[in-house]
């Protein structure tokens, strides 16, 4: 099998580096890895995710889904300090990282990185935020999306990136379809920004 950042335990050698990042007005330095998403910047959809979107800043248990080396994960618990952020992502590397970052950016205490199936069943999401691995395949994309949003809070809120070249206009109506009205609320360089809830 090839190497790609979704293998559980990606075979390229771990080799690290520092990226800087701005996230919604504050600084981040994150360590990167070979075999982990984006590893040489903050990627292009994840920074039109995150400026096109106001940071939370209530209390609640949110979902970086997709967390990669951890930037929406931390962003999240910095901005919204009684916040609880589990990140989850199926490459264990980059969940090491993630929690190396969390720790760098003073949140470890509330950053909680995971494999899917260890997120405790019982959990709600009051929000959910994923720049999701569009390149699974779309069979394994929604199955990913049905086990996630049927987690949410029934006021909960989940925020996505996916480029229109790359379906994020027929995810936008699946969705909807699916029972989690969902609006584009923003697009910029290629990408839409959606908002989901679940049906009233």
């Amino acid at each position: 099998m090839a190497d790609h950042f979704f293998s559980a335990d990606p075979q390229s050698a771990d080799v690290r580096r520092t990226v800087e990042a701005r996230i919604w007005g504050k600084p981040y330095v994150f360590t990167t890895a070979t075999g982990v998403f984006s590893r040489d910047r903050l990627d292009i959809g994840t920074a039109v995710l995150l400026r096109e979107t106001e940071p939370p800043k209530q209390a609640g248990t949110f979902l970086d889904l997709g967390c990669g080396y951890g930037p929406i994960a931390c962003a999240l618990a910095l901005e919204a300090p009684k916040a609880t952020v589990w990140a989850v992502d199926v490459n264990n590397r980059a969940l090491e990282l993630t929690a190396l970052n969390a720790a760098a950016a003073g949140v470890a205490d509330r950053v909680h990185p995971a494999l899917p199936d260890d997120v405790p069943a019982e959990l709600q999401f009051d929000q959910i935020w994923s720049n999701p691995a569009i390149h699974i395949g779309k069979p394994e994309l929604h199955k990913m999306l049905l086990r996630w949003l049927a987690r949410l809070a029934p006021d909960g809120v989940a925020w996505f990136v996916v480029g229109k070249n790359l379906g994020g206009d027929s995810l936008q109506r699946w969705m909807t379809e699916q029972g989690y009205p969902c609006e584009r609320v923003g697009s910029a360089k290629g990408f839409r920004v959606l908002r989901a809830n679940r049906a009233r």
